[in-house]
């Protein structure tokens, strides 16, 4: 499967480079740089090797990258022209381990890092068998063939951008755009000129593209679905793409699991929408009794890199940390994540009940609920708002808004205006150290 990802030419010419370089099977090769075939084709050469690529958050700091470096125990690290003078900070301050490193194993391919949204990041080492098992629940998903024209435009550095479309689309002899980032009028520019039949998005990226000045009048007819994940994605948004006639698929899961877990198929997408789809093939799924997803399935990652702990409990069940409901229909609705339940006076709260219905008022660009300590309750939701340039946000109106949609604990004790909002490079809220700006600076509406 591997071997068909780019033209044999470039995966030689790859894999001869490596091997210069001194790398030998059980070795870590680092990987900064945008978008590239030339990424791809690093892949290649490691499988053929037997090393392990390693791909970095270009968007991440020197230091942060260099702990990553040798925590990992990296040997080597290439990358692209744009990312040299980063890649020549990460040498500075990270020390290079030639040779086997610690924690490999045979068939491991594959070690991707966490957004660390929660906590440390965490390394988790996927095999070549896990990352085959992946594309084909992810072809299967899709409906993927080579009459395909697959526009790719998020980091390949994260499980998401490379194994959802972009590995499934190659391995099936479909055409791949690739873009080295995500830019909106690029994406428009694809659209219209390369006329794709699908792309992958995140809620970030889908928020972008419906508030771009080119939205009402792109042509997006090419479009026979759009993929989306990494999180819950607002309904407005599902909403404005349905609106042009583009059915938003959906696709569940995180880094350790491939991350195809839970699949909403493009020809459910419209009578679903809003929620996660069904397991997809060959992944088991159960909620635990407060709702978190527990998951069996061969695209799971082997475990955590260098971590003695195991990441699977005895019974081989991996915790994501997510919270499901399941519908009669057999369909998973992803509410959020553990640690991110607020609980007040003994009640649950899910951010994204108050996000969902905040993020759909006129002015609010972006919105986030994140709970404070609090002495009376112990915590309670307070709901930052990102206002769309040059909109003035009715806070009031909005309060009232809440009024017979979620119970009166369920309201925001505070609303929060701020420019922007902390994230990962996929767009996701990194609530810890928005709780940390909301704590040192407390004074709010």
């Amino acid at each position: 499967m591997f071997d068909r990802l780019v033209p044999e030419a470039l995966a030689e010419a790859a894999t001869a480079h490596l091997r210069y370089d001194g790398v030998e099977r059980g070795a870590i090769v680092a990987w900064l740089g945008h978008n590239s075939w030339d990424m791809l084709a690093t892949l290649v050469a490691c499988q053929r090797l037997g090393a392990v690529l390693l791909p970095l958050n270009w968007r991440l700091a020197g230091p942060e990258l260099a702990q990553i470096v040798e925590h990992a125990g990296a040997g080597h690290l290439v990358g692209t022209p744009e990312c040299e003078k980063l890649a020549g900070e990460v040498l500075a301050l990270a020390r290079l381990a030639p040779g086997p490193a610690a924690g490999v194993q045979g068939g491991d391919l594959l070690l991707v890092y966490t957004s660390g949204t929660t906590g440390r990041p965490k390394g988790a080492m996927h095999t070549a068998s896990a990352m085959q098992a992946n594309a084909l629940a992810a072809i299967a998903a899709q409906g993927l063939d080579a009459s395909h024209r697959v526009l790719s435009v998020l980091p390949l550095f994260h499980v998401g951008g490379l194994c959802i479309q972009t590995i499934p689309a190659l391995a099936v002899g479909a055409q791949v755009l690739l873009h080295p980032r995500f830019e909106p009028g690029a994406w428009f520019d694809a659209v219209a000129e390369w006329r794709p039949t699908t792309t992958l998005l995140v809620p970030a990226v889908m928020r972008a593209l419906v508030e771009h000045p080119r939205w009402p009048q792109a042509d997006l007819s090419s479009l026979k679905f759009v993929n989306s994940g990494s999180q819950i994605v607002p309904r407005h948004l599902i909403d404005a793409f349905h609106a042009r006639g583009v059915p938003v698929a959906q696709v569940y899961g995180c880094t350790e699991s491939g991350p195809v877990s839970i699949v909403l198929r493009p020809d459910e997408a419209l009578a679903h929408a809003g929620h996660s789809g069904r397991p997809a093939l060959g992944v088991q799924v159960k909620l635990a009794a407060d709702g978190e997803v527990l998951l069996k399935a061969a695209n799971l990652m082997r475990g955590y890199h260098r971590e003695a702990e195991s990441a699977f409990d005895a019974d081989g069940w991996f915790h994501t940390g997510d919270l499901a409901r399941l519908h009669d229909d057999g369909c998973y609705e992803l509410v959020g994540r553990s640690k991110e339940l607020i609980i007040s006076g003994g009640e649950n709260i899910h951010p994204a009940e108050i996000e969902n219905l905040a993020s759909a008022w006129p002015g609010v660009a972006e919105a986030a609920v994140v709970g404070l300590g609090d002495e009376r309750w112990g915590e309670v939701p307070v709901l930052v708002i990102v206002p769309q340039p040059g909109a003035t946000v009715d806070l009031d109106a909005l309060r009232a808004s809440f009024d017979g949609h979620l119970a009166r604990y369920k309201h925001p004790r505070r609303i929060v205006l701020r420019a922007d909002l902390p994230r990962t490079a996929l767009g996701k809220v990194q609530r810890p150290a928005l709780q940390a700006l909301l704590q040192d600076d407390p004074a709010g509406p």
